[in-house]
């Protein structure tokens, strides 16, 4: 997502302007969002374009070698269009890889570095707050529509994957107290959100660094932790999105809630790969754990949930028969959502140093029998939804289609639900706009989206 900044001919004497280019993950957009309420709070404005911006921000990516490339794609546009570019995120905490390519920028800083980033502003684009007319909404600035806001519940990660570098990036695991988070979530449903995705590098560890520290939130004692969490936000009113969660056992407890209504049936989990031997060369927590026995008996409790996951092919040393172990697996576990990539190596990655490396050719075409044998699952699966009612959340109107997700469908990285509404109004003549709830009946299904009509 990119708010476009400005030359230095356009300044004028007027609040002074910041444009911001974020890049990466939800967890680097949350962290934009805090940069953003903090300077806003300040009198800064969000300036949209590069020729209306005083100075321009620029969130960076580094985890696999194609964000980095586009990070410092993103940082050399800035430059030539606007000339005076701050640079923060992930491929911060590599300051010669940006300098060298980059010397002009006015300053680097890595991920989570919110008052670094907001002191560089100011030395370089001094505040000139007006506390009579500067007004920031009470949820902060936000970089998604109105109706859905990441909640980031935790920092940093404790696992060692061979394949990644990011707790050299942001740190060790750094769990928010809960009662801090049900505050923010609160708070973000009293401003209008419907919808909250909790993000964070590893969810189902929240709280392990504090100890499950209790904390008092609406009269009562919670423990920080998953499951406290998830009853916590289970009693917002909102639709409630669980993301990045490992298989681990205690994960069992919360699937009774979605089989309850009280948070989505939804779980994102990364996987990563089918085969034992493989999962133990990325070094993947919980790697031993029968994965296959836990999501049989998820569907068990709740035949509603909805699983996403993402997948490495190519990883150095996989085999044909670990491949097929791959596929074989998937068949079995029958995900409903998968992303793929074939395996790049990352700059201070572990998996460097593996011997094996798989051809370019073979990753390709390994990738292509994957995201068939995905898109076949997907198909068959979406299909059985036909006739059935569903609550959905409208993202935007396109003519006389409201396109929508269903509990299983997260914004921007699964499918959507195409309501064809004709007039565009419900019963009782209310028009259909972003951000509301139908009551839907499914239609028809491809691949990977679903069409409805607005249930009688």
């Amino acid at each position: 997502m990119r708010a476009m900044p400005a030359t230095p001919s356009k300044r004028h004497a007027r609040a002074p302007r910041v444009g911001f280019v974020s890049l990466g993950c939800p967890k680097a957009l949350v962290d934009s969002e805090r940069i953003l309420t903090h300077l806003r709070a300040e009198g800064y404005a969000v300036s949209p374009t590069y020729d209306d911006a005083d100075l321009v921000v620029v969130n960076t990516c580094g985890f696999i070698d194609a964000a980095i490339d586009e990070s410092l794609d993103a940082i050399g546009e800035a430059l030539e269009r606007n000339g005076r570019v701050i640079v923060t995120g992930c491929l911060g905490a590599r300051p010669e890889k940006i300098l060298k390519r980059h010397p002009r920028v006015l300053k680097v800083t890595g991920a989570q570095a919110y008052e670094e980033v907001v002191g560089a502003v100011h030395e370089h684009l001094p505040p000139q707050h007006d506390p009579f007319i500067d007004l920031v909404p009470p949820q902060g600035v936000k970089l998604t529509p109105r109706h859905y806001a990441y909640l980031k519940i935790a920092e940093g990660c404790n696992h060692k994957c061979s394949f990644c570098i990011i707790p050299s990036m942001r740190g060790r695991l750094a769990s928010r107290p809960i009662d801090e988070v049900l505050r923010e979530g609160e708070q973000l449903v009293r401003a209008g959100v419907k919808e909250l995705l909790v993000i964070s590098q590893d969810t189902s560890a929240y709280g392990a660094d504090l100890r499950y520290a209790a904390r008092e939130w609406r009269g009562a004692t919670r423990q920080t932790r998953f499951l406290d969490l998830a009853r916590g936000l289970g009693e917002l009113g909102a639709w409630v999105r669980l993301h990045y969660v490992y298989p681990y056992p205690h994960v069992d407890d919360v699937i009774p809630l979605m089989a309850d209504g009280k948070v989505l049936p939804y779980l994102d989990v990364p996987f990563q790969h089918g085969s034992p031997a493989v999962l133990k060369r990325m070094k993947r927590p919980a790697h031993a754990e029968d994965t296959l026995a836990r999501i049989r008996a998820w569907r068990g409790i709740c035949p509603e949930l909805v699983i996403r996951s993402t997948f490495i092919v190519g990883f150095p040393g996989e085999t044909e028969a670990e491949f097929r172990e791959l596929l074989d697996w998937l068949g079995e576990a029958q995900l409903d959502r998968v992303g793929c990539f074939s395996y790049s190596p990352v700059e201070g990655a572990a998996a460097n140093t593996l011997p094996g490396a798989v051809p370019e050719d073979i990753k390709a075409e390994r990738h292509a029998r994957f995201m068939e044998r995905a898109q076949a699952i997907s198909t068959a699966r979406l299909a059985r939804r036909v006739g059935e009612r569903m609550r959905v959340l409208v993202d935007r109107i396109d003519g006389g289609v409201a396109v929508a997700r269903g509990p299983g469908d997260a914004p921007e990285i699964d499918g959507i639900v195409r309501v064809h509404t004709g007039s565009g109004t419900v019963a009782g003549g209310g028009r259909i706009a972003a951000g509301a709830f139908l009551d839907v009946e499914i239609t028809g299904a491809d691949a990977y989206d679903l069409d409805a009509r607005v249930a009688a």
